[in-house]
């Protein structure tokens, strides 16, 4: 199973935004990561709603360019 970390690349499993793909910018705490995608607006959300997936994409501190990176897979 891939792991949690900052710059994979998941799907979320729940809430509005379920079957949406998001990369993950920040690990908050053991339970809370902050992500981002192209229909995904950057929040916290839970790591029991994400499925993380193989791929993992370079983070820097430009939302635009993590979006087009995620964009292009």
């Amino acid at each position: 199973m891939a792991s949690i970390e900052v710059g994979r690349v998941c799907v979320k499993t729940a809430g509005r935004e379920a079957g949406e793909k998001c990369v993950i910018v920040e690990i908050i705490d053991e339970k809370f990561v902050e992500v981002v995608g192209e229909s995904v607006k950057n929040r916290r959300c839970n790591i029991s709603h994400l499925e993380p997936t193989a791929d993992t994409i370079e983070v820097s501190g430009d939302v635009e360019a993590i979006k087009s990176a995620l964009a292009a897979l």
